[in-house]
């Protein structure tokens, strides 16, 4: 074997090598989904089922992704983030949030969640529309977030119009940590449009965050 072809042997061996680590790291996910998430109220016998139909969540594009985005600690007021390749939701942000959402408000108020399937005609309920206003995640830090949404009642009531500011500490360095956090405030936000809906469901008796 000349030197050359020699050279080129090494080469491609170590491309090989190099390709194969790329191959054998797999991306870790994420949900936002609470695991611990509180359990759904018994329905009252007899009770007509109410019904939440969430539209999907409104946000800028660049969180319109599965890759985490984040910012480094220190850099926060800056206008550089990073898009985590390796560490990702499980389906992207958006559907993320919007399916972690409609469940734990769905959850939090027994009621039946219609986000997928669609609200039966003539059946009481609310239509629930956010938009996500900031998500900053800054890493080995926390969470900032300001979300507003709308309620639209199938009824003659009138829409009611919320919004609410979030921040949820890192509780320790890492990405799995301020995943952790993300998951926090999906339940913070899920239980302040399960307030504003109100118990029973249908608006009368909720209030928007103070």
């Amino acid at each position: 074997m000349t030197l050359a072809a020699s050279r080129r042997t090494v080469a491609c061996a170590f491309a090989l090598l190099a390709l194969g680590g790329c191959a054998g790291t797999a991306p870790q996910y994420y949900s936002l989904a609470d695991a611990a998430a509180v359990t759904a109220p018994a329905a009252t016998s007899g009770a007509a089922a109410f019904y939440i139909d969430l539209a999907p969540v409104a946000m800028p594009e660049r969180f319109a992704r599965p890759q985490l985005v984040v910012r480094q600690k220190g850099a926060n007021e800056g206008p550089a983030v990073d898009i985590l390749e390796q560490h990702r939701w499980s389906s992207s942000f958006e559907s993320e949030l919007r399916d972690a959402l409609a469940s734990g408000v769905a959850m939090r108020l027994g009621a039946v969640d219609a986000t997928r399937s669609g609200r039966p005609a003539g059946q009481p309920g609310v239509r629930i529309a956010v938009q996500l206003r900031q998500f900053d995640a800054i890493e080995g830090s926390r969470v900032d977030a300001a979300f507003s949404w709308t309620l639209r009642p199938g009824n003659d009531q009138p829409t009611r119009a919320c919004q609410l500011t979030l921040s949820e500490p890192a509780a320790a360095p890492g990405i799995d940590a301020l995943a952790r956090s993300a998951q926090r405030v999906t339940s913070r936000l899920a239980d302040a449009v399960a307030r504003s809906i109100g118990t029973p469901p249908g608006l009368t008796s909720g209030a928007c965050p103070a």
